[in-house]
C-alpha cells in the first residue's frame, strides 16, 4: 500500500512556513503499514494541482492533500478537486451547522464566506473538523483514495487521527511496518559501515538498514515489512542482539522515536530529579529545548543566560580572577558556571556551556567552534571540550545536542 502526500500553498514554496504536516502524516501512515512513495509541495495554481493529482493517481493507492481549504478566494482546492472528479459543489448542511455552532461558541459573526465553506463536492465523504471550520473530504475514485485536509496543523492532525487513519485501516488490508533505531556515538558513518558490513550483507530480505548521521552520532534504523507481525518483531530483535555483539562500545541505546530532550525529561521525571542551565554560547536554547516538553515544570527549575562576562561574574558568581587567567571560554569558567548555577537554583543537575560560536573570538584565546560543556551532579562536576567548527548556527545546535547527550549519560549513571 503506497501513499503520496501533496501540500498546497505558495507560502511553503517561498519559505514563509515550514512543511511540518508531511513529516507528521508520513510518520502516522507508516505506523499503520502505509508506505509513503512521494511528498510534493505545489503552488496554489489550478493546472498545477490537476497535474499533480493525475500523476499521483497513476502511481499510488492513497493521496493525502493538505492546504487550500479556507474561506478566502485564493483557497481553490475544493473547486479543483471537483473539476478533477468531474463533479460539482453543493451546500452540505452538516458543515454549515458545524461552523455556525463553532462561531456561536466563540461569539464570532457568521458571514457569507463562512457559509461557502459548506460547499463541498457531491462525491465527497464529509470528514468533520472538530478543531476548525474547513471540512475534511474523502474520495474513492478509480481505485485511488483522495483525502483533502486543511493545512492548519492541529486541524489536519485531528481529522487524520479521528477519521482518516481508522478509515484507511478499516478499508484496506495493510502489512506491518516496524522500525527499530539503534543510537551510536563516537564513530563516523563510513567507519561504522565498515565495521558492520558483514552484518548488513546478511540481513533478511524483508529488513532494510539505513544510516542516519547527525552531529557526531549515527542512528542505525532497521525497518521490517511483512504480513506476520510476530515474525518481523522477532527477526528485528535478533538483528539488534547481533549488533550489540558487533559494536557494543559505541551503542548508547534504542531510539524510541522521541527527541533527546524528551528522553532526558522522562529520565528526570522517573528519578524525581531536577535540572537547571547556565548558558553563554547557546543563549538559552538548551533551556528552550527542555521546556518544549509537556510536564517539564516538574523537573526544570530555570536558566541563567550569562552571555556577557559581567553577567557571569555578577549573577553566576564566576571569579573575575579565573576569567582573567583562563578567559571566559575555558573549562575553569564552565565548571564555575555549572557549580554556581546548581547552588543558586537548588537542583540535582546543572548544565553549563561557554564557547566561541563566531564569527569573532572576542576576548579569548580559543578558536571559533571551541565549546566547553560542564555538568554538575550531586556527586561531581564533569567538563568536556569540543571543537564544533563553523558556521555559527552549527556550533550552537551541536552544543545544545551534545549538552543534552552528556546530561542523559550522567543521569543514567546516578
Amino acid at each position: 500500500m503506497k501513499a503520496e502526500i501533496i501540500t498546497i500553498g505558495d507560502e511553503i514554496l517561498i519559505g514563509q512556513i515550514v512543511d511540518t504536516n508531511s513529516q507528521w502524516i508520513g510518520t502516522e501512515l507508516n505506523k499503520i503499514g502505509v508506505s509513503v512513495y512521494q511528498i510534493s509541495s505545489i503552488q496554489d495554481d489550478k493546472q498545477h494541482i490537476l497535474n499533480a493529482f493525475k500523476e499521483a493517481q497513476e502511481r499510488v493507492d492513497i493521496v493525502i492533500i493538505t492546504g487550500g481549504l479556507g474561506p478566502t478566494k485564493d483557497d481553490i482546492t475544493k473547486h479543483t478537486i471537483a473539476e478533477f472528479f468531474n463533479d460539482t459543489l453543493t451546500l452540505n448542511k452538516d458543515v454549515v451547522n458545524h461552523i455556525k455552532e463553532l462561531f456561536a461558541k466563540y461569539k464570532i459573526p457568521f458571514g457569507e464566506l463562512n457559509r461557502l465553506q459548506g460547499m463541498i463536492p457531491t462525491k465527497a465523504t464529509y470528514l468533520k473538523n472538530n478543531f476548525g471550520t474547513a471540512p475534511g473530504m474523502w474520495f474513492n475514485e478509480n481505485n485511488t483514495v483522495f483525502v483533502s485536509l486543511p493545512g492548519v496543523p492541529n486541524e489536519m492532525k485531528g481529522i487524520m487521527t479521528e477519521k482518516v487513519l481508522p478509515k484507511i485501516q478499516q478499508e484496506f488490508k495493510l502489512p506491518f511496518i516496524i522500525h527499530k533505531t539503534i543510537l551510536t556515538y563516537g564513530l563516523g558513518e563510513s567507519s561504522l559501515a565498515e565495521r558492520i558490513e558483514g552484518f548488513e550483507n546478511n540481513l533478511p530480505s524483508f529488513i532494510k538498514l539505513a544510516y542516519l548521521p547527525n552531529y557526531g552520532k549515527v542512528r542505525l534504523r532497521l525497518s521490517a515489512k511483512g504480513e506476520n507481525k510476530k515474525l518481523i518483531e522477532d527477526s528485528l530483535q535478533e538483528q539488534i542482539v547481533k549488533l550489540y555483539k558487533i559494536i557494543p562500545d559505541i551503542i548508547t541505546g534504542i531510539d524510541d522515536g522521541g527527541t533527546i530532550e524528551k528522553r532526558v525529561g522522562q529520565l528526570l521525571a522517573e528519578k524525581g530529579k531536577t535540572v537547571c542551565t547556565a548558558e553563554s554560547v547557546t543563549g538559552g536554547k538548551i533551556a528552550s529545548a527542555l521546556v518544549s516538553i509537556p510536564g517539564s515544570s516538574n523537573y526544570f527549575k530555570g536558566s541563567i543566560v550569562a552571555y556577557s562576562k559581567e553577567v557571569k561574574i555578577n549573577l553566576l558568581n564566576v571569579s573575575s580572577e579565573v576569567i582573567k587567567k583562563y578567559t571566559v571560554v575555558s573549562k575553569e569558567v564552565a565548571v564555575e558556571m555549572a557549580k554556581n548555577a546548581k547552588e543558586k537554583l537548588q537542583t540535582n543537575y546543572a548544565v553549563a556551556v561557554t564557547g566561541n560560536a563566531g564569527p569573532t573570538t572576542d576576548e579569548t584565546d580559543k578558536s571559533v567552534g571551541v565549546v566547553f560543556i560542564a555538568i554538575a551532579t550531586d556527586k561531581e562536576i564533569i567538563v568536556e571540550e569540543f571543537n564544533f567548527g563553523k558556521p555559527r548556527g552549527r556550533v550552537i545546535d551541536k552544543t545544545v545536542n551534545k549538552s543534552l547527550e552528556i546530561l542523559q549519560k550522567e543521569i543514567l549513571k546516578n
